[in-house]
């Protein structure tokens, strides 16, 4: 029966390599045909699309080596995630090209790069230190990127006068580089916590309360008749709709805030029931809180789904003018960008619930694990320092002012003090394995609230980044 089960493997592994391979293949002849007649194969928007069909590549087959062990599957994916690493570096020459700058001055150029460093960090972590299916947690933040790339707006403004300095890249540059390397700091928390024998259930209910999370950011834009706020998009000029500087234009849509309150409701079932279960010392709750999991999923589908539908080109009223204005998913890119995170976090964790064996087999040990975090926040400590120092000396240059408490700068400074707070208790009280974890997992969505959270819902002086 073993010797059965091992002739199997490589054949299951050719198949599902065969059909990445092919749908790859398929994806790139298909987008070829799309733009052969224009005669401008590569330009950055086709480049960035081949980056994603490769890292969309490199993500099933990563998941694929984790759910089976089969090691011919990681192979494919670091080959997948070299060409996806290559398309980006591509589009990131053809944007420094094209706009006569490095690629540094808008969030979507941002994004471009943060993209590219946090492929590079994956294969670097994968080559040198062994963490073979660190790409199941990277690649999904690589995918959703580039989606929300896909968005933004893409094309060449001239900088305004507090970018034209050397310093936004000296500035920038360091903060996608620390950033991608919180990033990766924050999968190897995960693989620790893991290999540390934290309880599945644990997770789930970490799952559960991130993916609330989501929804009940989406709900702030609720309104009373059970509607959803969504940003008005100028489809001619490819801009929000503002109604003054800096007040965008809302419009509803009209009963999707209900369907978001119920997927809501369906992502906290599952954490609702694992308290329960802790609490009554029952595990069956705990085995409807899995299944909860499905539900939730499923609902979470289909509310992405609506969202696609009715967010897409839709046609609404606002409170705020008189009239129905356009809507597009360019104009709500993270709510997008969160619904689809959202899955992502969900599937991750039925992963770990199906293969938390093959797992623990295939990563190392939990000492190797908590010593890689800290030397990745030892790398990203510094970055952030230099990052805060030369953005003050830029802010003091262009505005005559080294702080301003701008949301972005009051958010950056709090993610410093999380990570120094890391290495504060790692080095002089001695803090390791699970303590040390959850500060580092603590510090990384600080980061993700800064670079995205912020940027959407605090406007200030950093309203292009």
């Amino acid at each position: 029966m073993a010797r059965a089960r091992a002739e199997q493997q490589p054949s299951t592994g050719s198949t599902l390599v065969v059909l990445v391979g092919l749908g790859i293949a398929f994806l790139l002849f298909m987008a070829f045909l799309n733009v052969v007649k224009s005669g401008n194969v590569l330009n950055e928007a086709n480049l960035l699309y081949a980056s994603l069909i490769f890292y969309a590549g490199a993500g099933a087959l990563y998941l694929g080596f984790g759910v089976t062990a089969n090691e011919s599957y990681v192979k494919f994916a670091s080959f997948a995630t070299w060409a996806g690493l290559l398309a980006n570096t591509g589009a990131v020459l053809h944007r420094w090209y094209e706009a006569g700058h490095p690629p540094f001055a808008s969030l979507y150029e941002m994004l471009l790069m943060f993209v590219w460093t946090l492929a590079a960090l994956t294969l670097v972590a994968e080559k040198v230190y062994g963490v073979k299916v660190i790409g199941t947690v990277t690649m999904p933040v690589a995918i959703v990127g580039v989606v929300l790339m896909q968005l933004l707006r893409t094309d060449v403004r001239p900088l305004v006068p507090a970018l034209q300095s050397t310093w936004l890249h000296v500035h920038v540059s360091l903060a996608m580089l620390a950033y991608a390397a919180c990033a990766l700091s924050f999968a190897l928390s995960m693989m620790f916590l893991i290999q540390d024998k934290v309880q599945t259930e644990t997770f789930l209910a970490g799952t559960s309360l991130f993916t609330a999370g989501i929804y009940a950011a989406i709900l702030s834009r609720f309104e009373k008749w059970g509607g959803l706020s969504v940003i008005a998009w100028d489809a001619e000029n490819r801009t929000e709709v503002f109604l003054s500087r800096g007040v965008r234009l809302f419009v509803t849509i009209p009963d999707l805030g209900w369907l978001m309150v119920i997927v809501f409701a369906a992502t906290l079932a599952p954490l609702a029931l694992y308290a329960l279960g802790v609490w009554k010392k029952d595990e069956g709750f705990l085995a409807t809180a899995n299944r909860a999991v499905f539900v939730s999923i499923l609902l979470q589908i289909l509310a992405l789904a609506f969202f696609l539908l009715r967010a897409n080109n839709g046609q609404y009223s606002s409170l705020d003018a008189d009239g129905v204005y356009a809507t597009s998913l360019a104009a709500s890119p993270f709510i997008l960008s969160g619904l689809v995170g959202g899955i992502f976090a969900n599937l991750l964790y039925l992963l770990l619930l199906w293969r938390r064996t093959d797992l623990e087999r295939l990563l190392p040990d939990a000492d190797a694990l908590d010593r890689l975090t800290y030397k990745t926040i030892c790398v990203a400590f510094p970055l952030l320092t230099l990052m805060i120092a030369a953005g003050a000396y830029w802010a003091n240059r262009a505005w005559g002012s080294y702080w301003s408490w701008d949301p972005k700068e009051t958010w950056a400074a709090i993610t410093w003090l999380i990570y120094a707070g890391y290495l504060h208790m790692r080095i002089t009280r001695g803090w390791r394995g699970r303590r040390a974890a959850y500060f580092a997992i603590l510090g990384f969505a600080v980061v993700m609230f800064t670079f995205f959270g912020v940027t959407y819902l605090l406007p200030g002086l950093h309203a292009y980044a």
